[in-house]
């Protein structure tokens, strides 16, 4: 089994887009996965998903009911074998949790595409169809790279 967090600031919009996302794909193509998602923040812990981040899920048939967030804690590191921020923020984040990177398990989501760059943060930009676009892309593109393992 191979195990994924995927990771955002507060945990209630990107990162759990793309915990239901890759389910999603997942669900379609097979694997062995265990998916979840987290926060580098304690902003929002215990908050459900943003009601337009569930909207626009929703709308491509992805249901994300039931999603609280949550911290990621530096025992995560030890177990998840990948751990997947949506931008460059979130990894340096993420850094003053882990201390450092030794085992290589953290990048950004869309680093596994062919064109490398941040998941734009909808909570800013408003604009939650494009976010899932890049994560549906970013997501598509990381199974492709775990099935070829």
């Amino acid at each position: 089994m191979i195990k994924i967090m995927f990771v955002c600031h507060g945990n209630i919009c990107r990162s759990p887009m793309a915990e239901f996302i890759f389910k999603k794909i997942v669900s379609e193509r097979g694997g062995d996965f265990k998916i979840v998602s987290s926060a580098t923040s304690r902003e929002e812990i215990g908050n459900s998903v943003y009601p337009p981040a569930a909207r626009v899920l929703a709308e491509h048939g992805i249901s994300c009911k039931g999603k609280r967030s949550v911290q990621f804690t530096a025992e995560d590191y030890n177990y998840y074998d990948y751990l997947i921020c949506m931008e460059t923020y979130n990894i340096r984040n993420l850094m003053r949790i882990i201390g450092s990177d030794t085992q290589g398990k953290v990048s950004r989501l869309l680093d596994f595409t062919d064109n490398p760059r941040d998941v734009a943060d909808p909570w800013y930009t408003g604009d939650f169809e494009t976010a899932y676009n890049d994560i549906y892309e970013g997501c598509s593109a990381l199974y492709e790279h775990l099935s070829c393992e």
